[in-house]
């Protein structure tokens, strides 16, 4: 029963959440190297709701990571955090 319901619906909340996150980081180069403007409507609201859901999840990874000046690699922590959990949950899906 889990692994035909439970599982699935885990992996898809993964994958919307590592969309999230390299939709963030293009839209944060496209902003950076002013190839779109944050002035723009819709930039500036898809820019405010990809950090409004992104943010209470990647804060606890960056306050426990050193810092490393400009880069922030917290991004990159939480897509391997969340393929880690989809291998496992596949795992645990094909056990059951």
């Amino acid at each position: 029963m889990i692994n035909e319901v439970l599982i699935p619906i885990i992996v898809l909340f993964a994958n919307v959440i590592t969309t999230a996150v390299i939709v963030q980081f293009i839209l944060g180069l496209l902003i950076s190297f002013n190839v779109v403007n944050y002035s723009n409507q819709f930039v500036s609201a898809l820019w405010t709701a990809l950090n409004a859901i992104l943010d209470p999840i990647l804060a606890p990874i960056r306050r426990r990571m050193p810092h490393t000046g400009g880069m922030d690699f917290s991004p990159i922590v939480l897509l391997l955090l969340i393929q880690v959990a989809i291998i496992i949950l596949s795992y645990i899906g094909r056990q059951v």
